[in-house]
């Protein structure tokens, strides 16, 4: 993987973030850090709660976490989301993304994960009317 994201790149996966957002209450950031050392899940659980992702008013907070130079990936969703999501949807979605990783298309395999949990996220929580953006879409460095 990638250790580095232009930021054209980094552009191009907010404006997906924003894209995916457009019609669900839900919330999507990114996280990528260089490295891992353990269990990527256990991190992007540290992050996640570091992030305040946890204090979505609908607990329907998504956060992809990145490790470039470890090649680690890890997907995880807050207990709103994960009520609605099959059992095997984030390890479908995580597959997705290797899959573009292994041929070098970074930005191709996160915008269009991205992409897939937003329309997931848009049938167990879509937009009504007054919904605020509850966390911005910029993507976080560690």
């Amino acid at each position: 993987m990638s250790s580095t994201f232009t930021e054209s790149e980094i552009q191009q996966i907010s404006d997906a973030i924003a894209l995916a957002e457009l019609r669900t209450s839900g919330e999507i950031r990114v996280h990528i850090d260089k490295k891992c050392f353990g269990n990527p899940v256990k991190k992007a659980i540290r992050v996640f709660n570091s992030l305040g992702m946890h204090r979505t008013k609908q607990r329907n907070a998504v956060l992809i976490y990145l490790a470039t130079q470890h090649n680690k990936l890890a997907i995880i969703g807050d207990q709103g989301i994960n009520a609605y999501v099959p059992d095997h949807f984030w390890d479908d979605e995580r597959e997705l993304m290797i899959n573009h990783f292994k041929q070098g298309n970074f930005i191709e395999g996160l915008t269009e994960g991205i992409l897939k949990v937003g329309e997931q996220m848009k049938s167990a929580f879509p937009f009504e009317e007054g919904d605020v953006n509850e966390l911005d879409n910029d993507i976080t460095l560690g």
